[in-house]
């Protein structure tokens, strides 16, 4: 399946800060075909480095979706029964409008005046877009990772939206070890001189600080099992040691290899905003307890996690599940076991697709 990225454009967008964006543009892809009465579509949402291109063979680049091994045809987002959006989100830098777009008061990229963004403003412009496409209603809004939040924003902002969410591996809030890790991500980026306060755009990226950053970020989203089985202490030379600051170890090279990939899809600044709206995310901000928000959401769940994820672990998902239960909500939990660590929710299908297949299917009966 070859698929194009698609881009409309709003005249604004107000920002929960109060600030106006005139005007916003949205990167997306569908898959699959809007049912007669627009009654079968899906929203799903990317996690922090993630875009548009979840599923299918890119037009563009050639390569697959970020999620193509969930969402297609007989997969756990089947395509022939269901209609599945994915947009980039706002402050990204893969179409949608984010601080390497063009400021047009000035001309030039808005750089950091770009307006500080929160989980809550990207979900406001996907709003937008579903409206625009026609959609009244979701049948899921599914997503791991910041991908999740964006999951439970939807279900408490729009309750009347959305009939099923899928919140895997994430949470309600940041701990302050999660908010420790994208800090060093930013002083990284901030610290190379390439930087720039920003203003590096038509010159030298911080190539230096934002490889740093990824790399710090990746080793994350993998477990000490993942690690021990795709790398142990092997060396990168059958020679062995050679006492020098080179990549010897495997895991280095590895570490180096993920980094410069990165810095050539990706914006430094959009980092520094994206990592910062996640960490100023919490859902039970404006009400007394998580309980308190999660009760204004009208959807059923399904609440997933994984064993080894020590980046976004199950207690956190626990806190979500037993906040809708303290408000009856109607709620599944499963934890998967899986020597992944983050990375899980990507790479581990199979059961994920049976439990997501089997609670859609109840869903839609249920709407029909």
């Amino acid at each position: 399946m070859i698929v194009s990225t698609q881009s409309v454009r709003f005249d604004s967008i107000q920002l929960e800060s109060g600030v106006v964006i005139t005007p916003v543009d949205v990167a997306y892809q569908t898959y699959g075909e809007l049912n007669a009465n627009r009654s079968n579509a899906i929203l799903a949402l990317h996690a922090f480095t993630g875009d548009a291109h979840a599923a299918g063979i890119s037009e563009e680049s050639g390569k697959p979706g970020w999620w193509d091994n969930m969402v297609g045809p007989h997969k756990a987002f089947d395509t022939n029964k269901y209609f599945v959006i994915c947009a980039n989100v706002l402050g990204g830098c893969r179409g949608t409008t984010g601080p390497s777009s063009i400021d047009p008061q000035t001309g030039k990229p808005f750089a950091m005046s770009f307006p500080m963004i929160t989980i809550g403003d990207m979900v406001r412009l996907q709003h937008k877009l579903v409206t625009h496409l026609g959609i009244s209603r979701l049948l899921a809004v599914a997503g791991g990772s910041m991908g999740g939040m964006q999951v439970l924003e939807w279900a408490v902002r729009y309750p009347d939206m959305v009939a099923a969410a899928f919140p895997i591996a994430t949470t309600g809030r940041h701990s302050a070890q999660q908010i420790a890790f994208n800090e060093v991500g930013r002083q990284a980026i901030m610290a190379d001189p390439d930087w720039n306060g920003g203003n590096y755009y038509g010159q030298n990226p911080p190539r230096r600080g934002l490889s740093v950053a990824r790399m710090v970020g990746h080793i994350t989203y993998m477990s000490d099992d993942s690690m021990r089985e795709k790398f142990g202490r092997r060396f990168k030379s059958r020679e062995g040691i050679a006492f020098a600051f080179d990549d010897e170890f495997e895991v280095e090279s590895y570490l180096r290899y993920r980094g410069s990939q990165f810095v050539d899809r990706f914006d430094a600044n959009s980092y520094l905003y994206i990592t910062k709206a996640m960490d100023v995310f919490d859902l039970s901000q404006g009400f007394p307890t998580l309980g308190a928000a999660l009760e204004q959401a009208k959807a059923r769940f399904l609440v997933i996690s994984f064993t080894s994820d020590w980046l976004y672990p199950s207690y956190q998902s626990l806190e979500i599940v037993s906040a809708l239960r303290s408000r009856g909500k109607d709620v599944a939990y499963c934890e998967l076991s899986s020597n992944y660590g983050h990375d899980a929710f990507l790479v581990e299908v199979g059961e994920q697709t049976e439990l997501i297949r089997g609670f859609l299917g109840r869903v839609q009966k249920e709407a029909a």
